[in-house]
């Protein structure tokens, strides 16, 4: 199992610093998020990136931009598939709550599926940018693009896609919170909030 942390795009709702570099209890987004997927697949992440620094941020990383530049989450998984053999575990640079259980549970439960992500309580029912895809993911977000859809989950009628139920998700700890992602200053403030309840 591979993974990739995705670095996305302009971080426009964050003034366009990057967000992932951006400190919470006293160390970068970016680098709890790369810990955390690495400690799973038991080797450094790739890094989707598509800022012109972007190298700079982590140099012990293997960094590549989009393949397809402009196609939103979507072009960063699609990136991380085709960049290397066999499934990929991706992750998205903004989430600090997010845990090795939890990454170990996607990455176990994934087994003979093309794309396995867990539930969640947000709008689309799935988190796509913490989740496993395999290699046919590639052809079939390939054809999407070409149709000019970008949605995170726009290819999953054409290949098999397994879910980790979210009781099993909120045996790891809220969803809210494991899948809360750092978009706005403000979103920093509830972040650094949620950050000392826990201790």
């Amino acid at each position: 199992m591979r993974g990739a942390v995705l670095a996305g795009g302009a971080a426009r709702r964050y003034g366009g610093h990057p967000k992932g570099l951006v400190e919470l209890g006293g160390r970068r987004i970016l680098d709890r998020v790369v810990d955390a997927v690495g400690s799973v697949t038991g080797e450094p992440p790739l890094l989707v990136a598509n800022a012109p620094d972007g190298p700079s941020w982590r140099p012990d990383l293997r960094t590549i931009p989009d393949v397809r530049p402009g196609q939103g989450s979507l072009g960063g998984i699609y990136t991380a598939v085709v960049s290397g053999a066999g499934p990929v575990l991706c992750v998205a640079w903004d989430m600090p709550f997010l845990t090795t259980e939890l990454l170990r549970a996607i990455v176990t439960g994934s087994t003979g599926w093309d794309a396995f992500l867990p539930e969640s309580d947000g709008r689309r029912g799935v988190e796509p940018l913490c989740a496993v895809y395999g290699p046919a993911c590639g052809p079939a977000m390939e054809r999407q693009l070409a149709r000019g859809d970008l949605r995170a989950i726009g290819f999953h009628a054409d290949v098999k896609v397994g879910t980790l139920p979210l009781e099993r998700v909120r045996a790891f700890g809220d969803p809210d919170v494991l899948f809360f992602n750092v978009n706005t200053p403000a979103d920093l403030e509830r972040a650094e909030a949620a950050w000392r309840q826990r201790g």
